[in-house]
């Protein structure tokens, strides 16, 4: 599947038990960041289980447009050669970051405080999305951003020749607006701060500090504070980048309200940060565990073992939380579809800014599949059926969104009828072996057009 390609419908239908174990890809956010930073540090950084999906993909290339040597080695294996911060050299060529809304932010952060030129752009979803949420605070180190109307890609964004550092109060919880400031902050001289009132993944502040930048956090008054001392020499690392919870939710979830299912899924990173649908699944009454508790690379990994669980019910999602699961309350939905009574989810406007409009595409596609759900500017609650009793029988549009499109096939899996979705070639972006992983545990997903 390419993000890119023609559109692949695809059907997904009521499965037996799905057994075995789920080897999903590396994590996406972590992957991002440590090709953007290992281009900015000064020698050779080496990935192990870097993402190969095309979002990432399309980050690598855009480190090799701003002069580092990118270079895959096989299975996930790669080397970056940097360039130091601060020498990044201007791209001949636009920068396409396709679908990926977290690349094309914090790149546009790295190299905002360089005195150089680049323009980016992306499929229709990304040119559909805000970029002024970036470029605002960007333009208060001395970058331009000069983009469609309402701040929207195709932009080109004119670096900053002599950055100053920054104090910035992020107004809305964003890991992508937050990172895109602190990469800003390294080539500005002197203290570059952030502030978010609050916490959001804090990949980039771990890994600032694992490639030898002077990053600390402190909690105040005003929320979590990020000082960033500006100009470091970065040093490369050896990074093995832990499985990617967003990805697992699909596995994990599908494995919740499919009868009689057990399945394992290995090597999942457990940042505080990303693990909010874990805990609101538990919280339902789902038989999920962690076993093998551990740390790797500075993030803590377990094993997710997810079984059957007809006797969920719907709960109150604490709306502190929507940071830590931000991404996962699409399929999180389909879960409470299948659970007993109603699950709200409230402080959730960022999914309205996503690749698409997520409670718009998942409330639409809910409601043809014979769910209930009632939904506002920041929240959404969905009344379940509970196991055994969800319709299905309907065919739901992706909006080019990768996690709308596996959430439904999900849904399918466990609904009386087929659910088709009218384009899954997104998927190809966050998770390139979804198709096969999920049919090796049992599922029946097929292509359409096959």
């Amino acid at each position: 599947m390419s993000g890119h390609a023609t559109p692949i419908p695809m059907t997904a239908r009521r499965a037996g038990p799905l057994r075995g174990q789920a080897h999903v890809p590396g994590d996406k956010s972590i992957s991002h960041r440590a090709l953007i930073l290992g281009a900015m540090a000064v020698g050779e950084t080496r990935i192990e289980g870097l993402l190969e999906g095309e979002d990432v993909l399309d980050t690598a290339r855009a480190m090799r447009a701003f002069g580092a040597q990118v270079e895959a080695l096989g299975a996930g294996r790669w080397s970056v050669r940097g360039v130091g911060v601060g020498g990044f050299a201007e791209p001949a060529q636009v920068i396409d970051c396709g679908n990926s809304g977290t690349g094309v932010r914090l790149i546009m952060g790295a190299m905002a405080t360089s005195p150089i030129t680049a323009t980016f752009t992306g499929d229709a979803s990304l040119c559909g999305r805000p970029m002024g949420r970036v470029t605002d605070p960007l333009a208060l180190f001395g970058a331009r951003a000069h983009g469609r109307a309402g701040g929207r890609l195709p932009m080109t964004v004119v670096g900053a020749a002599d950055p100053v550092p920054v104090r910035y109060g992020v107004p809305v919880p964003s890991a992508q607006v937050k990172s895109a400031v602190l990469l800003a902050g390294l080539n500005a001289p002197g203290e570059t701060v952030v502030i978010e009132r609050e916490a959001t993944r804090d990949h980039s502040e771990r890994m600032l500090a694992g490639f030898g930048a002077q990053v600390s956090v402190a909690q105040g008054p005003e929320g979590r504070i990020i000082t960033l001392t500006g100009q470091p020499e970065l040093r490369p690392l050896d990074i093995v980048v832990p499985r990617d919870p967003s990805s697992a939710a699909f596995p994990v979830c599908a494995a919740l309200i499919v009868e009689g299912s057990d399945v394992l899924v290995p090597n999942i990173g457990l940042n505080p940060t990303r693990a909010g649908l874990f805990a609101t699944l538990r919280e339902m009454g789902a038989d999920l565990t962690y076993e093998n508790l551990r740390e790797e690379g500075g993030e803590p990994v377990a094993d997710l073992r997810a079984r059957f669980s007809p006797d969920m019910a719907g709960i109150e999602v604490p709306p502190e939380r929507a940071a830590s699961m931000i991404d996962e309350y699409p399929i999180l939905s389909v879960v409470a579809a299948f659970a007993r009574g109603r699950t709200m989810m409230r402080g959730v406007k960022e999914l309205r800014v996503k690749e698409s409009d997520r409670i718009d595409a998942m409330a639409q596609g809910l409601r043809a599949a014979g769910i209930t759900v009632d939904e506002g500017e920041d929240w959404w609650a969905v009344t379940g059926r509970g196991q055994g009793d969800v319709p299905g029988g309907v065919t739901v549009q992706s909006r080019l969104d990768h996690r709308i499109a596996m959430s439904f096939l999900i849904l399918g899996m466990a609904s009386n009828r087929p659910v088709t979705v009218d384009d899954a070639s997104p998927i190809a972006t966050s998770f390139p072996v979804f198709e096969p992983l999920m049919a090796a545990l049992g599922a029946q997903i097929a292509r359409d057009n096959a």
